[in-house]
């Protein structure tokens, strides 16, 4: 989008003989500081998360889970192959 004032994106979207919206400076401005306070938290929000500190402790104890889950997953997966395998070589080859 080009870098167009409010008026002139007025006139090529209604044309000339448009009234300007009821309200329309006031809604503007309020988008405006919404936008601005959202980002300001959202930068506060990174900023806090960057500084925060991770324990050793905390690390070890998040890759641990990680990994327990992974081998969950993969016993659960396993099985469920050879739940399917075992289903297969009792099935006829025409129905």
């Amino acid at each position: 989008m080009y870098n167009d004032s409010i008026e002139t994106l007025l006139l090529r979207h209604h044309g000339p003989n448009s009234t300007v919206p009821e309200g329309l400076e006031q809604r503007l401005c309020a988008s405006i500081q919404r936008q601005a306070e959202a980002t300001r938290q959202q930068q506060s929000q990174i900023r806090r998360l960057s500084e925060q500190r991770i324990s050793r402790r905390r690390v070890v104890q998040l890759v641990a889970l990680s990994s327990a889950g992974l081998g969950l997953l993969s016993s659960g997966i396993a099985s469920i192959e050879g739940i399917l395998n075992s289903q297969e070589g009792q099935q006829p080859a025409y129905s």
